[in-house]
């Protein structure tokens, strides 16, 4: 009696082994201009591209972008494809929405960048106010700046060093941030490039989900901050469980921690993100990527409370620099495509349809799945969907960890890809636009099932 095949996540190896082959074979041969123009790039930049992650496609080699409108992205061969990664969430709302386009254009006549406020500045203040909550606003390039400067206020006022995160975390590439919880103790993640700082001493990794662990390691007394997401998003998506959420905010206030919510990634969950469908309370709330329709924009407010408490701190400390801010951060074409994207792109209607396409997706991906009998499950948060190549749910970043599949992953995402659907690079995660058609969506399930019974045949 012969022994059965190895499989991975359900799928034979050797099956997945042929199929990686032939939509390998298929991409190299389909797409030759993005190759060389990839070939040329190589003698100009470092890797051959100006940043390293975009050679983190599960292709053979990135596409290389000729356009993008709405929800479809045209490649320099000439393929057009129908967008679910979206910029990876900084394009959520569709590329180049209409009113930002306008806003843009008309923002160019007037300059670029001043180091003044603008008209525009005080009505974007408004606005965000009016979308996230009474907070008091500050702007930035990135989430990754959002985050360590609101680490910085939030030392500033306890007066203390370390900052709580979650084990399996994303908050961009902020240093402290970099680290893991292995064998019950923080340290720091593996492949950090030139790091010289000892992490643990700054950092403390805490499992997601795990209250007993967030209040062990408030009662220590050494916390600032917990920086957390409301969902852990950049691995396999986890959820928060019940009362979680609730528990952070308690704990936080009786130890003397601010709690910061970075809702980079769930702007997806409904208009506010999720702390606002779900009324969370965070002493400070950061957002990136997609607030300004896809101009490099991110905020970060303070509670008024916090505010003055901050206000207070920064009366007595002594003169000199921060350390906080950047020259290009809160210039006028920020704030022009700030106003144009919370006035009029990020509405009631633009999430009422993304809600509609995602669960259409969602369901869709599900049925293909309970079809081939996969040990896999999908996960949805508001307009964000993903696929798990295993059982759920999961709890923790450990188990997020373990469901990864890198391989077989990259095949389904390759799959896809040759079948003219984008889905994100660095996890299997969909987004739905307000630009996406169901028609898109029905053609993402359509090659989502003919891959799985290629792979499960």
């Amino acid at each position: 009696m012969s022994a059965d095949p190895p499989r991975t996540a359900g799928v034979a190896e050797d099956r997945l082994a042929a199929f990686l082959a032939d939509e390998t074979s298929r991409f190299e041969r389909e797409n030759p201009r993005s190759k060389e123009a990839l070939q040329r790039g190589a003698q100009s930049y470092l890797g051959g591209v100006p940043m390293h992650w975009m050679k983190d496609w599960p292709s053979p080699f990135p596409l290389v972008a000729a356009e993008a409108q709405g929800a479809r992205l045209t490649d320099l061969d000439g393929h057009r494809l129908d967008d679910f990664c979206l910029g990876d969430t900084g394009s959520m709302f569709g590329h180049s929405p209409a009113p930002v386009a306008r806003a843009i254009r008309r923002q160019a006549r007037q300059g670029l960048t001043y180091m003044l406020p603008t008209e525009a500045t005080f009505e974007a203040g408004r606005l965000l106010s009016r979308t996230f909550g009474d907070f008091r606003w500050q702007v930035a390039l990135t989430a990754t700046d959002a985050n360590r400067f609101a680490l910085r206020v939030a030392r500033a006022v306890t007066g203390r060093r370390k900052v709580l995160v979650f084990n399996g975390c994303y908050h961009g590439t902020v240093d402290d941030t970099m680290v893991m919880l292995e064998n019950g103790r923080t340290r720091a993640r593996p492949g950090l490039v030139g790091m010289v700082a000892d992490l643990a001493s700054k950092a403390v990794a805490v499992e997601f989900n795990d209250v007993a662990g967030v209040e062990a390691a408030l009662a220590t007394g050494e916390i600032a901050a917990i920086l957390t997401e409301p969902v852990m998003t950049n691995s396999c998506m986890v959820l928060p469980e019940a009362g979680f959420h609730d528990a952070l905010r308690t704990l936080s206030r009786r130890y003397g921690a601010v709690l910061i919510l970075d809702e980079t990634h769930t702007l997806s969950s409904g208009l506010g993100g999720y702390g606002r469908v779900h009324s969370l309370s965070p002493d400070i709330l950061v957002v990136g990527k997609c607030v300004a329709g896809g101009m490099p924009t991110a905020v970060w407010g303070l509670t008024p409370d916090l505010g003055a408490r901050f206000a207070a701190y920064n009366a007595t400390r002594p003169a000199g620099h921060s350390g906080m801010g950047t020259t290009l951060s809160a210039n006028p074409m920020q704030f022009a495509c700030l106003c144009a994207t919370l006035s009029e792109v990020m509405t009631p209607e633009a999430y009422a349809h993304m809600e509609r396409g995602a669960k259409r997706l969602a369901k869709g991906l599900a049925a293909a799945i309970a079809r081939v009998g996969a040990p896999w499950h999908v996960v949805r948060v508001g307009a964000r969907v993903e696929f798990i190549c295993a059982p759920g749910p999961l709890r923790n970043g450990t188990e997020a960890a373990g469901a990864h599949h890198p391989r077989l992953e990259g095949a389904v995402h390759l799959g896809l890809l040759n079948r003219g659907s984008l889905i994100a690079p660095f996890h299997n995660m969909m987004l739905v636009s307000p630009m996406t058609r169901t028609r898109q969506i029905d053609r993402l399930i359509a090659a989502f099932d003919a891959i799985l019974t290629d792979l499960f045949a």
